[in-house]
């Protein structure tokens, strides 16, 4: 147990997750939270620690980071790797951080994997290898990433069962895995997780009953990217050293679809509609995951404004004393 760790079980200092699907309005209700409560945001979302994507992940504008600061936005270049076993490192250090300055960490986002991995532990996998990687991928650029899959398909039918065929990124840790421990992915999954984290959380979840309402922000949010000029952005990221089609970034939601139109795959029009097709099945997936979380308290953040409820039930865990305070 870290330093931080012991200091904030001593005071009692819990973490808040506030989770849910795209274009909920998390952002919105982090930033009023920590108006009124001593908290500091966490950003739990893996397009967002990206420099230079800002436009199609909706990250918070500078107007909104300078009111309310959010640790864990822009702090790798595209190009770079960022995985959910970087993602708990970084985020022990910085609720270490927050708890010893007397604060409460309030972590947001739509990354479940992430909050998953960093509350209940992450499998211990072998670490990645430069040299197989580049194996892998000059396999690829040969056979095609979907012969790949069927190779991990004869290693590894659960793992390539959950994986699609053209997920780079997944097909080749899943095979990187198993050339350096002999094991398939699965069954390190299967084997107990390593230790989360001791903290007592208070998991909150925005979750709309009205999915037809969430597929209007969702459009609506989409108008508005295309606008601020999102095309100009993805053609930026596309003139980037090293940054190819392939890269974890350029497969971000919004950012596949407009890639392709930049690229002469089909046009402006069609792009934009698998853009949305594809953030409302994001957004049912992280619903999906939701709902077999344990411990959530629910708000439907489309029925009306769910603040004062959400700060009601906060307070409500807490003792009173220990998180409302000035900022």
């Amino acid at each position: 147990m870290t330093q931080g760790t012991a200091a904030a079980a001593k005071a009692g200092l819990p973490v808040i997750c506030l989770m849910g699907p795209t274009a909920t309005g998390k952002t919105d209700i982090a930033v009023r939270l920590r108006e009124r409560i001593a908290a500091d945001i966490i950003s739990v979302d893996s397009a967002l620690v990206d420099r230079g994507m800002d436009i199609g992940t909706a990250k918070p504008d500078a107007e909104t980071l300078a009111l309310a600061p959010h640790r864990l936005i822009d702090i790798r270049d595209p190009v770079e790797r960022y995985s959910a076993g970087d993602f708990v490192a970084d985020a022990r250090r910085e609720i270490d951080a927050i708890h010893q300055g007397g604060r409460v960490p309030l972590l947001v986002g739509g990354t479940m994997m992430y909050f998953r991995s960093l509350i209940e532990g992450i499998a211990d996998l072998p670490p990645a290898d430069a040299a197989i990687r580049q194996r892998l991928n000059s396999e690829a650029e040969e056979q095609g990433w979907p012969r790949l899959h069927s190779r991990l398909a004869e290693i590894d039918p659960a793992a390539a069962s959950r994986i699609n065929e053209n997920d780079s990124q997944r097909i080749q840790r899943a095979l990187e895995v198993y050339e350096l421990s002999g094991r398939a992915m699965s069954a390190w999954h299967a084997e107990p997780a390593g230790d989360g984290l001791p903290h007592r959380f208070i998991r909150l979840a925005l979750i709309p009953a009205d999915r037809g309402q969430l597929h209007k922000r969702i459009e609506a949010r989409f108008d508005l990217m295309m606008q601020q000029g999102f095309v100009e952005e993805v053609s930026h990221l596309m003139r980037l050293p090293g940054l190819a089609a392939d890269s974890p970034a350029m497969r971000a939601v919004g950012y596949r679809q407009i890639r392709a139109y930049l690229d002469g795959q089909c046009d402006l029009q069609t792009a934009c509609h698998k853009a949305r097709i594809a953030t409302r099945q994001l957004a049912k997936r992280q619903m999906t995951w939701l709902r077999s979380e344990k411990q959530l308290k629910v708000f439907d953040p489309l029925e009306s404004d769910p603040f004062d409820a959400i700060m009601a039930f906060v307070v409500k865990q807490m003792d009173e004393r220990r998180i409302i305070g000035d900022n």
